[in-house]
């Protein structure tokens, strides 16, 4: 004999299932800390400054033009 179900549960259910989806895809998304995203920003500028150092100057490339 099937097991009896309750149809307003089970989507009951399903609709807590997709919105813990939801939070969990949301949290990877947004759930940084404050540390997480200054360690970030700081390793962003400091990447941008190193790749800054290493560009040429105009001037520079106005001497070796013939």
């Amino acid at each position: 004999m099937a097991d009896i179900v309750n149809l307003r549960r089970a989507r009951k259910d399903k609709a807590l299932r997709e919105r813990q989806g939801e939070a969990e895809a949301n949290r990877r998304r947004f759930g940084r800390t404050k540390a997480q995203k200054a360690a970030d920003k700081d390793a962003e500028a400091r990447s941008r400054r190193a790749l800054d150092d290493k560009a040429l100057d105009d001037k520079a490339l106005d001497r070796e033009k013939p």
